[in-house]
């Protein structure tokens, strides 16, 4: 029988950016049903790793997120993106985000 991921709680508001990417990689992550082994495996980077981004534990290359978000089938600015920021749809995304001109 497998392990049943937790869904993680959301970050307090004003929290840094490394625990805002930590709470959408494991969301996601967990949404997917993938262990830490498994995004590990599919963004080639190691599990010690995965779990290290997971607990805020390192500051993350932008290269290591854009790896992080093609595995989890985001884009890499949403894992920034902190959640319960205003109007919101689905994952805490603003409303409109996809119609944004950068």
């Amino acid at each position: 029988m497998s392990a049943k991921f937790r869904t993680p709680q959301p970050p307090s508001q004003g929290a840094s950016l490394r625990d805002v990417l930590a709470y959408w990689v494991c969301l996601h992550r967990v949404e997917k049903g993938w262990s830490q082994e498994r995004l590990a495996l599919e963004s080639e980077l190691d599990r010690t790793y995965v779990s290290a981004v997971e607990r805020s534990r390192w500051n993350v290359s932008l290269q290591n997120i854009e790896r992080l978000a093609a595995a989890l089938e985001v884009e890499a600015w949403t894992l920034l993106y902190p959640p319960g920021g205003g109007t919101e749809h689905k994952h805490g995304f603003p409303s409109g985000a996809d119609d944004i001109d950068i």
